[in-house]
């Protein structure tokens, strides 16, 4: 990783007797994004509010943009953005004039203030309701004007708190396209989310917290090898293609599942290239396929999967 835009070093935040965090460390790249995962009180919003200055941590270290988020926190609050589950805008103004408000409060110009609530409102798609008031405004244009405005001071680092609580699934997948749009302008991402769906489409890295403790991290593709690998699963027309598919199979390696009464096999996939041979195989021997269905583990397999075994860290 080039020079990380978020360092957080064994931190840990206690709330009394309660632990919100515990010897949490991570690193996280320019124009890439960070999911954190967890249960309800697992410590996602915590840490979040460490890094964003909101809240100090009672032991460690956190640096955003190379400022220590304790003794720099000025700075820091320079180079970030967030939004969290609730919209932080006035409903009395229109969204225009709650961007352009929220520039002349961070030191821009009438003039400049007014032209990047121009450029916000064009790049995120309000243009039909710039000037009415945002209580009109549905759940899915208020996420989009929350998000607009936590990008009025063009950071470096933005913090999504999770974005899309409440929102229907079409806004939902608005907000991604809007989040996708601004981690491929270099914009720097940290996510914290209950839905692994979306974990699992913007995260270049996950972390997943239990307990205020990071019990699982690493690359979507990397955690979800750890509980599977991809599976291709042949519908062959009845029982007895089956049990002679997967004798033939077998001579040449594969490892095809366990069979049962139905008249489909399923087949571990160590390589693309298994899936063709699987089909060359079967078709070399008039076996025909009515079907064939490539699946592969999800992170909410990695999440049960810890879970069973009672989140014990990897």
């Amino acid at each position: 990783m080039a020079r990380p835009r978020i360092v957080v070093k064994r931190l840990g935040k206690s709330y009394g007797q309660v632990d919100a965090l515990v010897d949490v460390s991570l690193a996280v790249g320019a124009g890439s994004v960070l999911g954190v995962l967890g249960h309800n009180g697992a410590g996602k919003t915590t840490l979040v509010d460490v890094l964003a200055t909101r809240t100090p941590p009672s032991t460690g270290s956190a640096r955003v943009c190379g400022w220590d988020v304790v003794r720099s926190g000025h700075r820091v609050r320079q180079h970030i953005g967030m939004t969290s589950q609730f919209a932080a805008v006035d409903d009395a103004m229109s969204g225009w004039d709650n961007l352009v408000l929220i520039g002349r409060l961070l030191g821009a110009t009438k003039r400049q203030a007014r032209e990047r609530a121009d450029a916000l409102i064009s790049s995120f798609d309000l243009r039909d309701a710039a000037t009415r008031k945002a209580v009109t405004y549905s759940g899915g244009m208020r996420r989009r004007l929350d998000l607009a405005a936590s990008m009025v001071a063009q950071p470096e680092v933005l913090f999504l708190d999770e974005p899309t609580t409440g929102l229907d699934p079409v806004s939902r997948t608005d907000v991604w396209e809007l989040v996708e749009n601004l981690v491929a302008r270099g914009t720097t991402v940290v996510l914290t989310t209950q839905y692994i769906e979306e974990a699992e489409r913007l995260a270049d890295r996950v972390v997943l917290l239990a307990a205020g403790r990071v019990v699982a991290s690493g690359t979507p593709e990397r955690l979800k090898a750890t509980v599977g690998k991809r599976t291709a699963t042949v519908d062959l027309g009845s029982p007895a293609a089956v049990h002679r598919a997967a004798a033939l199979l077998r001579r040449y390696r594969l490892s095809p599942g366990p069979i049962g009464p139905r008249s489909e096999l399923s087949v571990p996939i160590r390589s693309p290239g298994d899936i063709p041979m699987v089909l060359r195989i079967l078709d070399a021997d008039g076996i025909a396929v009515r079907d064939l269905t490539v699946t592969e583990p999800t992170l909410h397999d990695v999440y049960l999967a810890l879970h069973r075994a009672g989140w014990t860290t990897r």
